[in-house]
């Protein structure tokens, strides 16, 4: 396992470079959305772009507008190789997010149409089950376009199946606030208990529960 934590502060292609001159040909990006929400699955994404047809703009989601996501995802699918897994509220109760996270990213990078002979992971964690080694960059997805795509493909799809939420449970207010901890869905949460989208083991998860269990008794 091999971790490099340079800050950078814009992505480019330099580390998928320097693992080319050090004999990789298929160089994958891989990163995930959604571990902090209380609700709605983790997302990741596995992307190996075409050297020759990279997307201007490529950075890591959270920098971008949703306009801006959304026209380069389109680039991204169009131009470049791409798998998405994810991990439901189910995975994540039985892995918790960690371990979640870990798994779909391992099976993201052994999704793809090509196999990689490098995988570069946004964070501190390279999963076990890679299809190749590993590099975990700490901020990746503002380091290498590989990962910022991914990052990209992964919010972008995780947004969009939080609309789906929505229209699902619509008095929580996912397709707002993605599941994160917003007032708005604490007091959702309150005045209406868990829905199947909602992450148990999460901690106003479980005390909404609770609260429930005693109204019960």
């Amino acid at each position: 396992m091999l971790i490099d934590s340079i800050i950078q502060t814009e992505p480019d292609y330099s580390h998928e470079l320097a693992l080319k001159a050090r004999g990789a040909r298929v160089i994958a990006g891989v990163d995930e959305a959604g571990r902090g929400p209380l609700a709605g699955p983790v997302v990741v994404s596995a992307v190996i772009l075409d050297p020759d047809n990279i997307p201007a703009g490529l950075n890591d989601s959270k920098k971008l507008s949703e306009e801006q996501r959304e026209v380069l995802f389109e680039l991204i699918v169009a131009s470049a190789m791409v798998s998405v897994v994810v991990a439901p509220p189910s995975i994540i109760l039985s892995h918790n997010i960690r371990g979640a996270t870990l798994w779909a990213m391992a099976r993201a990078a052994g999704s793809l149409s090509v196999v990689p002979d490098r995988v570069l992971i946004d964070g501190r964690d390279v999963p076990m089950g890679l299809p190749c080694e590993g590099l975990a960059l700490v901020g990746g997805d503002g380091r290498s376009v590989s990962i910022a795509a991914a990052s990209i493909v992964a919010k972008v799809t995780r947004d969009r199946m939080c609309r789906i939420m929505d229209c699902d449970a619509p008095h929580f207010g996912f397709a707002g606030h993605k599941g994160y901890s917003t007032p708005q869905h604490m007091k959702a949460l309150v005045a209406h208990g868990p829905c199947r989208h909602h992450r148990e083991e999460f901690a106003p998860v479980a005390a909404a529960w609770e609260r429930i269990r005693v109204q019960v008794a």
